[in-house]
């Protein structure tokens, strides 16, 4: 079976010659692993095209269980990324989070669309790298099934007021008067602000998602509950987000 599709390459594995095994996280397919046969020779369209962060148009041919790379022509590279160390790795990053959260067979097209936008702004570099981490964190674990409950306080049911408290464990909010012990659950206390911004990170349509702004302060506190939660989840070590916490200098 062929298909033509638009990918972005998650990751790109050198083989003999000139070929590549490629993981791309495709518009019509969900995450794909596909062999791509000399893609690595230079006077090749599929050269630059087959390159991880590459956003490319591709022809694939699904044969019993491989698929092929029969064609790919690249539309974007996101040049400014890949000059800077902090953005590639926050970018690498978010490669290995869609390899790790995306189910198999997962062919929503929301996972694309999430990816390019966000490698779209992390290369114009207008949005603080803590802030375009945040969200890519919170709506690709919303998406894939891991929503944190952030409606009201998982106590009382009421909507918190001015005492905000996040369980990254559970994912859930707690008000003032409901809030566990000190040392019991640990705690993220949340900001007003910083509790909106996260319900928008998960509710907002995809075309008003990144448009919020926090104080330097909120958008730690945000960063900081977003990562917790995302730990809380995958329970496991994420080498690309800890080459990016040695690499990325704080604040930003």
């Amino acid at each position: 079976m062929q298909l033509g599709t638009r990918a972005v390459v998650l990751s790109a594995k050198s083989l003999e010659e000139h070929d590549r095994l490629v993981v791309l996280l495709t518009q019509d397919l969900g995450v794909v692993t596909a062999y791509a046969k000399g893609a690595r020779r230079q006077k090749g369209t599929m050269a630059s095209a087959t390159e991880q962060l590459s956003y490319s148009a591709f022809q694939l041919f699904q044969n019993r269980d491989r698929t092929f790379v029969d064609k790919a022509e690249a539309e974007t590279i996101f040049f400014s990324i890949r000059q800077d160390m902090d953005r590639l790795a926050l970018a690498s990053y978010f490669c290995q989070l869609c390899r790790e959260l995306i189910p198999e067979e997962d062919t929503q097209p929301g996972y694309l669309h999430l990816m390019v936008n966000t490698l779209t702004l992390l290369d114009r570099g207008t949005i603080p790298l803590s802030q375009l981490k945040a969200v890519f964190e919170l709506r690709l674990l919303t998406m894939s099934g891991y929503m944190p409950d952030l409606v009201a306080c998982a106590v009382c049911g009421d909507l918190p007021g001015e005492a905000l408290f996040f369980a990254p464990a559970a994912g859930v909010l707690y008000c003032g008067e409901h809030c566990p012990r000190a040392g019991l659950t640990p705690l993220i206390p949340l900001a007003p602000g910083v509790f909106q911004a996260m319900r928008h990170i998960l509710y907002s349509d995809f075309d008003k998602l990144f448009s919020f702004r926090l104080g330097e302060e909120s958008l730690a506190q945000l960063a900081s509950a977003s990562e917790a939660y995302l730990l809380a989840q995958v329970e496991r070590v994420l080498p690309a987000l800890n080459f990016y916490k040695t690499v990325c200098l704080p604040g930003q």
